[in-house]
C-alpha cells in the first residue's frame, strides 16, 4: 500500500487496535489533541503502530511512536516512511 496515510487511517486502526474511551470523540478535531488525553497510551500506540507497518509495509523505528505525541505528528512521521520506502 503505498497512498498517503490519513486522519482517517489513524482512527480506523486506534478503533480496531485499542477502541476509544467513552468521553472521547474521535470525530472532533484531534489532529493536535495529545494521545494521552485521547486515551491512548503507550501500549495502544505500540499496538497501532505494529498494525500501520503491516497494512503499509513500513518498518517505524522505535522513537517515531515515543516521538509523536498527536495524531497530526504520527500522520506526518507514517507519511514520511511511506515516502522513503516508495523512494
Amino acid at each position: 500500500m503505498s497512498a498517503a496515510f490519513t486522519l482517517d487511517n489513524l482512527k480506523r486502526i486506534l478503533l480496531e487496535g485499542a477502541g476509544a474511551a467513552e468521553d472521547v470523540d474521535l470525530d472532533g478535531d484531534i489532529l493536535d489533541t495529545a494521545f494521552t488525553d485521547l486515551g491512548y497510551e503507550s501500549l495502544a500506540l505500540l499496538e497501532t503502530g505494529g498494525r500501520i507497518e503491516r497494512e503499509w509495509a513500513i518498518t517505524l523505528d522505535d522513537s517515531a511512536l515515543t516521538d509523536a505525541g498527536t495524531p497530526r505528528e504520527l500522520i506526518d512521521t507514517v507519511n514520511r516512511h511511506i515516502t522513503r520506502a516508495a523512494a
